[in-house]
């Protein structure tokens, strides 16, 4: 099984930009945990502040791999662009928060994005991408 894990705008930040909502470690401290948990999973890890940046990476591997775990960061609430590169793969996609956008910012609680997902999962911290990567290793049915 081959999983895509891509982060959007300031996620390369984690571990320093506001701590008190997105915890104190960084994504690249957490994601060798993941890929001890998930020893038969290939985990690939993609970051990127730019828009068409993660376009192109999901175009990439969206027709091959059996999973992408996406956070869009700010995109979510904004991006008509990656709504219509998800629906245009094969490879399903789970929408990931780290937060609990519904608790946050009125501006947090509509995603672009989330119509176009397999699911969505928010508010377990950096927890929320083992749980989809949980949904993709061990579907329910």
């Amino acid at each position: 099984m081959k999983i895509l894990i891509v982060n959007g705008p300031n996620l390369n930040l984690l571990g320093t930009r506001e701590p008190g909502i997105y915890g104190s470690s960084s994504f690249e401290q957490y994601l060798p945990q993941l890929r001890n948990r998930y020893p038969d999973v290939d985990i690939e890890y993609y970051q990127s502040n730019v828009e068409g940046e993660l376009i192109n990476k999901m175009q990439e591997v969206g027709f091959s791999y059996d999973g992408i775990v996406l956070n869009a960061g700010a995109y979510t609430h904004t991006s008509v662009a990656l709504h219509d590169c998800i629906r245009s793969l094969k490879t399903p996609v789970i929408e990931v928060h780290i937060s609990n956008v519904h608790q946050r910012e009125e501006f947090r609680h509509h995603s672009f994005i989330s119509p176009a997902c397999k699911g969505v999962i928010c508010g377990f911290g950096l927890d929320s991408y083992r749980l989809a990567i949980e949904a993709f290793a061990h579907p329910l049915s």
